[in-house]
């Protein structure tokens, strides 16, 4: 009898514990139970949606097309580029950009199977199913910097340019110094230490981690006002009206949205970025690295090194700059004007 209750106590505890760390089901827009459909959105080859915002110029009238990348937690509505400039800078550039939802964010149908790969392959159908041309710019921020990698390695020939605003580094790429990965690890507040660690190791884990209650989870997700520095809290308050965007970009599920971005962005690459070619041999384009200094949620060692590395890349560092110094005042311009130059300097 004893036996009998210990394996029936055990079988009950195995199957709470699966049952805990299984996350629901995504909300599908355009389902009975999902939000509504109110963005523009394409059909990919593989039948999913990838909903998109254009912004600028027409395509008809555009000199210079952009397509933008947002970070974590964000959706198409943030674009803080094009939307920054003044109507005068953008018809002086011509400029073009359209910002979209990644797979499982906003109105964007989520993907299961998303890959490093995957996510440049639904950039590159996004342009065509647009009409942007054999070439176009990509700008990918924060997290969004990873999707930028990703098509400097996948679709490099389809690129005029590119730029990584405070990109988001994986601490356990093969190519970085393990000593630089400690130091740089180390500066993150604990339990994001310990959810980039789940994320890695037991990214099966990664929806039950960041949901109990149990243990601090990630800081990034609760925008704990540590991880910013004294300008991006200047910042914060200005974009305040932005606050609400998190809430669209999650609403099909922070599973399919935050928690596979950290799968994906935190567990094995298919390929090290230490280790890309230059994309523009010829000087026929440039890649730019934008950094702040005072950066608490990417650290700013880690940027210096990639930068040492691939030589190719146009590091540019800013002094007093945080996390979010694309919404300062004038930056956007800056960034823009650098990206369509068109050749390292």
């Amino acid at each position: 009898m004893y036996r009998e209750v210990t394996l029936l106590l055990l079988v009950g505890l195995v199957a709470w514990a699966y049952q805990a760390i299984q996350p629901p089901p995504p909300k599908i827009c355009g389902s009975p139970d999902g939000p509504p459909i109110t963005a523009s959105r394409i059909k990919l080859r593989d039948g999913r949606h990838l909903a998109y915002k254009e912004h600028g110029v027409s395509k008809d009238m555009a000199k210079h097309k952009l397509i933008f990348v947002n970070g974590f937690s964000s959706c198409r509505h943030d674009e803080p580029f094009v939307t920054q400039l003044s109507p005068k800078v953008v018809e002086e550039l011509g400029i073009y950009s359209v910002s979209f939802d990644k797979p499982g964010y906003g109105e964007s149908d989520p993907h299961p199977n998303r890959t490093m790969k995957s996510l440049a392959l639904d950039i590159e159908e996004l342009a065509d199913q647009l009409g942007l041309g054999s070439k176009f710019y990509l700008v990918g921020y924060s997290m969004g910097g990873h999707a930028v990698w990703s098509c400097l390695k996948y679709i490099p020939h389809r690129l005029a340019g590119a730029t990584l605003m405070a990109p988001v580094v994986n601490y356990w790429w093969p190519g970085l110094p393990a000593n630089l990965s400690k130091q740089a690890y180390s500066l993150m507040l604990p339990q994001d230490q310990w959810a980039l660690r789940v994320a890695h190791h037991m990214p099966f884990l990664v929806y039950w981690w960041n949901t109990q209650k149990l243990f601090p989870a990630s800081a990034v997700i609760h925008r704990r006002p540590e991880n910013f520095s004294p300008q991006d809290l200047q910042i914060l308050q200005k974009i305040a009206h932005r606050q609400h965007h998190k809430a669209v970009a999650t609403q099909q599920g922070v599973f399919e949205s935050l928690h596979r971005d950290m799968r994906i962005g935190f567990g094995k690459w298919e390929f090290d970025p230490l280790d890309l070619d230059n994309p523009f041999p010829n000087n026929e384009g440039s890649v730019h690295l934008w950094m702040g200094d005072e950066d608490r949620l990417v650290p700013v060692i880690l940027q210096r090194y990639i930068a040492e590395r691939l030589p190719w890349i146009k590091y540019i560092e800013v002094a007093g700059a945080g996390h979010l110094f694309a919404y300062a005042d004038g930056m956007s311009e800056a960034i823009v004007r650098a990206l369509l130059s068109g050749h390292n300097k």
